[in-house]
């Protein structure tokens, strides 16, 4: 493993490590997600005998430095600038929040990128779950302005995630908890990521219409309703998309289920 750390464009330091050898596939985790946390390490480990995995902290997490004001376009420019730094093309893998964020970068990026495997991005286009408020953005920033991380993650699961208000008291006394509210400011930019998606309404017109490359959807068989939904309508909207089931998951993958389906696609 080798930890190296390249420039964005508006100056921000992203840091990541380059594991293995072979064609560059480039991790985007979703919200609250980090280079170093176990799943994520595992899944490295997993593919990287046959891919130099990019496993990077996305900015305002880990390692990597942030600058304001915040846009989605400057995540875009940070998995470019790791593509330009790893050789001018790559595969993506993005998960959850973070597959949104692949399919953003895909869709600006169409002739650097040579596949897309996105896992459960949470697209909200129909009535199967309620919609993110509209004010969900705002309300995390607020609470943030008020130096009130504990509030963030709580408006993020109870908002985004739908977890029942008696199990966050129980989650907050968790280390794990403490994870979360590290990387709490960061929760605003998946919202904004997100943002368009998770409305309850159908997919844009024209949206990702530029995303060329052969892209692998993958949904978990016991995951929500709306997940399947998601990604099968995602699907269809796609120059070459494909619709996959992994057996006996959901939104908490296991690494050792995702890692062979992705070796698969990749090489395909």
């Amino acid at each position: 493993m080798t930890k190296k750390t390249v420039l964005s464009k508006d100056g921000t330091t992203i840091v990541y490590d380059q594991v293995g050898a072979g064609p560059v596939v480039i991790l985007v985790n979703g919200a609250l997600g980090y280079r170093s946390h176990p799943k994520q390490v595992e899944l490295v480990s997993l593919l990287a005998d046959q891919f130099t995995v990019i496993n990077y902290d996305r900015r305002g997490r880990g390692e990597s430095s942030d600058t304001v004001p915040y846009t989605v376009m400057k995540e875009i420019e940070d998995i470019e600038a790791l593509i330009s730094n790893e050789g001018g093309s790559a595969s993506l893998f993005g998960m959850s929040s973070g597959a949104v964020l692949a399919l953003e970068a895909a869709n600006k990026l169409s002739g650097k990128l040579t596949k897309l495997a996105v896992f459960e991005p949470p697209l909200i286009l129909d009535e199967s779950r309620p919609p993110l408020p509209s004010h969900y953005v705002e309300q995390l920033n607020d609470a943030i302005q008020q130096g009130d991380r504990t509030k963030a993650v709580t408006i993020f699961m109870s908002q985004a995630l739908l977890i029942p208000n008696q199990y966050l008291e129980p989650m907050q006394r968790d280390p794990m908890w403490q994870e979360f509210e590290d990387v709490a400011h960061t929760l605003p930019y998946d919202g904004l990521i997100v943002k368009d998606v998770a409305k309850g309404m159908p997919l844009p017109k024209g949206k990702w219409s530029n995303v060329l490359c052969a892209t692998c959807v993958i949904a978990g068989e016991h995951s929500e309703a709306f997940f399947h939904d998601g990604a099968k309508k995602l699907v269809e909207h796609l120059n070459d998309g494909e619709y996959h089931i992994l057996q006996g998951q959901d939104h908490d993958v296991a690494p050792t289920a995702l890692a062979p389906l992705l070796k698969e696609f990749y090489h395909r």
